[in-house]
């Protein structure tokens, strides 16, 4: 089983938004994540640098975010995944998605601190009156 650990390198953040100007009614948030090599370390160790970065439209900020994981495992299972990067197949889901995690929670602390929309998608909104609410009760 492999297992990630992220460990963040470089944090940007920056307001392109002037302070004391309203932030506009509609912004569109487009987050993307690079994984930009494998690289083995040990046996049992590979390493992967990253980038993940947020854009916003209109320009109101922009959030990057740099680091390395390091995936660790049995030395047969390491070794196929790095196989498969070199044939360029897809990594691993759980390499993206432990990256991906740990980006987004900065990314989310960092929109705070600079008080931009996070990069998260929108909540549904909730049935409006003429709407019927969906049925919530259990039955046995």
């Amino acid at each position: 089983m492999l297992r990630v650990n992220v460990f963040i390198t470089q944090l940007s953040a920056e307001r392109l938004w002037e302070v004391d100007r309203p932030l506009p009614a509609q912004v569109q948030i487009a987050v993307n994540i690079n994984i930009l090599d494998l690289e083995r370390r040990s046996d049992s160790i590979l390493e992967a640098p990253f980038v993940f970065a947020v854009a916003f439209t209109p320009s109101i900020a922009q959030i990057n975010i740099r680091g390395r994981a390091q995936i660790t495992g049995e030395k047969d299972e390491v070794g196929r995944v790095l196989e498969e990067h070199k044939q360029q197949k897809p990594i691993p889901m759980i390499i993206v998605q432990t990256i991906s995690n740990a980006a987004m929670a900065e990314s989310i602390i960092l929109s705070r601190t600079i008080g931009v929309p996070p990069p998260l998608p929108p909540l549904p909104t909730p049935p409006g009156p003429d709407q019927t609410k969906p049925d919530t009760r259990y039955a046995t």
